[in-house]
């Protein structure tokens, strides 16, 4: 349940703003009386690419504060198939974000990133210090090191602007408005759209990718949107000690993980598919395990309320409305 804050943020600008970590964003903020203003940009209003464009329309619109939610995103697969886009699209949009805002004397700011920036054989729970510590799991790595770019112009920004811009670091978001793409998806919506297709057209088995042993952690996305306005609320004094030792990221998790195998069993039974579970062992795993280390964000009072059960019933309801 998401806790309101009395605190002034005034004019929110959160980038991609239809997208789904975006769209979770403004739900939030829509319940919240400190916001005077919320601004949506979406990519048909401002091509992100664009710096010019970009420049342009930060300065005109002045916010406050700005999410930047803003990312080209994809499963195993596409990150596999177009490593290029994905690292410059993503490269591109993080500077004139972050460069557009210091030019418009945004002074707060959030970047959202993606757990995938720490290498591939980190300890486990991760911790925020495990950043460029060791390698990246080859089939993102393109897209990580975009992301650990946006961390690192955050920190640099802050050393040498005085800005206040911060770094989120969620698990494997799922919800309502994700990508249900039969190839380009992320694992909870593709198993949505894989085990739905099967179970109206009778199939006896679903396939999944890779042994199922691999670990993983996944954050609901509204959670993520909590912990957004809550960290934004937070006193100055209480940020600096959460966000320390001159780091701008954050993990932001349910400290939970689970096997692939576990996770489809967990859809399987949600979609109310009967058939087998065919695991393809020819297909990549990627990291063998992934949970985050979330103690700094805990230690903030900060806790994600969804469970994965509930969750995955309202990401199917979310999956079926787009059939109709």
């Amino acid at each position: 349940m998401a806790r309101m804050s009395n605190v002034a943020l005034g004019r929110v600008m959160v980038l991609g703003s239809r997208g789904m970590v975006g769209s979770a964003v403004i739900r939030r903020l829509e319940q919240e009386p400190g916001v005077s203003q919320i601004i949506p940009v979406c990519r048909k209003q401002v091509d992100l690419i664009n710096q010019t464009d970009t420049f342009a329309h930060i300065a005109s619109q002045k916010p406050d504060w700005i999410i930047v939610a803003a990312a080209k995103v994809g499963g195993i697969l596409a990150n596999d198939t177009y490593p290029a886009d994905f690292i410059s699209e993503n490269l591109a949009i993080q500077l004139n974000t972050i460069e557009g805002a210091r030019r418009a004397g945004v002074k707060q700011l959030f970047f959202l990133g993606s757990s995938c920036i720490y290498p591939k054989l980190a300890a486990q729970p991760i911790r925020e210090e495990a950043l460029l510590s060791g390698g990246l799991e080859a089939t993102n790595e393109p897209y990580a090191v975009a992301k650990i770019a946006g961390v690192k112009l955050c920190e640099s920004y802050n050393r040498q602007h005085g800005t206040d811009y911060r770094s989120l670091m969620p698990a494997n978001l799922y919800g309502p408005g994700d990508n249900y793409h039969p190839l380009n998806s992320h694992v909870i919506p593709g198993l949505i759209r894989r085990f739905h297709e099967a179970k109206v057209n009778c199939h006896k088995s679903v396939e999944i990718w890779g042994t199922g042993q691999v670990r993983r952690e996944f954050l609901f996305v509204d959670d993520l949107a909590d912990a957004v306005i809550h960290l934004m609320s937070l006193p100055k004094d209480v940020a600096r000690k959460i966000f320390t030792k001159g780091r701008s990221h954050l993990n932001v998790g349910t400290g939970h993980d689970l096997t692939i195998a576990e996770l489809a069993g967990l859809i399987k039974e949600t979609v109310g598919f009967s058939g087998n579970l065919l695991f393809d062992r020819t297909k990549p795993d990627g990291t063998p395990r992934k949970v985050l280390d979330i103690s700094r964000l805990r230690s903030s009072g900060y806790f994600a309320s969804t469970p994965l059960s509930k969750g995955l019933t309202i990401a199917y309801a979310d999956y079926k409305k787009l059939l109709r």
